[in-house]
């Protein structure tokens, strides 16, 4: 029997850059889309990425300071 290990991540591959990539990948999918219910959808799914990573940063952060 064998056993797969289970990759991790490459080290520059932080949670905080993957949603960034995340979100400019959605950006870029609306960037190309008329207007409508998907595109809008697709932008709305990006600012709430962006709002996690703003939320990991601060959770995250040495002494939790409050979020500017």
């Amino acid at each position: 029997m064998k056993i797969l290990a289970r990759r991790s991540p490459e080290p520059s591959s932080t949670f905080e850059y993957r949603l960034a990539q995340e979100a400019l990948n959605l950006r870029q999918q609306a960037k190309g889309m008329p207007a409508g219910i998907r595109r809008t959808e697709l932008l709305r799914k990006a600012g709430q990425i962006d709002a996690a990573g703003e939320v990991n940063k601060w959770l995250t952060s040495p002494g939790l300071l409050a979020p500017r």
